[in-house]
C-alpha cells in the first residue's frame, strides 16, 4: 500500500480488526520511511461496477463518492454512523447483485434517496434538492409531500408555528400511596 504522505511503497500493517458490522477489515498502517500513520479498509467487491452518467459517460463506481454525497446530506444531523454505514453497505450490495456491470446514476440516486428517507427526513430533502436539481419552492413542497405519512404533509401552513412546549399536553404525575 502506497503511503499517502511520502509515496513510499513499503507500508506496514500495525493493527487489523473487522468493522462493527463485519463487512470490512480496518487496517492501521505506518510508513517506515516517513513515520506517517493512516487507516485503510478492505471490503469484498463482487464485480467491477461502472456508472453510466446522464451525459453518456461511463466511469468506475467509487464507494467514497457515494459516502461523501451521503455525508454532505447528513451534515449536522443526529444520525448514528453505524446506521449510515449499514445503509451504504446495503446500497453497494444491491448494486453488485443487479447482475449488470453498468449501473445508471439515476438508479444509484434513487437508492440513496430511499435509504435517506428511512434515516433522516432533512437529509432526504437535502439530497433530493441536489439530485433532482430543485429550482423553486414548489419542488421542496413536492419532496416534503413524498415524506408524508398516511397522506398528511409534514409541512406547516404559512404563518403557523410548531406547537411550543407550553402548548403540549403534560402527563399528570401518578397518585402517591394514600392520596
Amino acid at each position: 500500500m502506497r503511503c499517502p504522505y511520502c509515496g513510499g511503497l513499503e507500508t506496514q500493517v500495525r493493527d487489523s480488526r473487522p468493522t462493527e458490522d463485519n463487512t470490512a477489515i480496518r487496517r492501521r498502517r505506518i510508513c517506515p520511511d516517513c513515520g506517517g500513520r493512516f487507516t485503510t479498509f478492505e471490503r469484498v467487491q463482487l464485480r467491477e461496477l461502472m456508472v453510466l452518467k446522464r451525459s453518456g459517460r461511463r466511469v468506475p463506481f467509487e464507494r467514497e463518492k457515494l459516502e461523501k454525497s451521503v455525508s454532505v446530506a447528513l451534515r449536522k444531523r443526529p444520525v448514528d454512523n453505524e446506521r449510515v454505514e449499514r445503509m451504504l453497505n446495503g446500497i453497494v450490495r444491491q448494486l453488485e447483485s443487479v447482475g449488470e456491470g453498468d449501473i445508471t446514476s439515476e438508479t444509484i440516486g434513487e437508492m440513496v434517496m430511499e435509504g435517506l428517507k428511512q434515516l433522516d427526513d432533512v437529509a432526504y430533502v437535502r439530497f433530493a434538492s441536489v439530485y433532482r436539481n430543485f429550482r423553486e419552492a414548489k419542488d421542496f413542497e413536492n419532496a416534503l409531500a413524498e415524506l408524508s405519512h398516511e397522506g398528511e404533509p409534514r409541512t406547516l401552513d404559512p404563518g403557523t408555528e410548531a406547537p411550543s412546549a407550553a402548548d403540549k399536553p403534560r402527563a399528570r404525575p401518578a397518585p402517591r400511596g394514600g392520596e
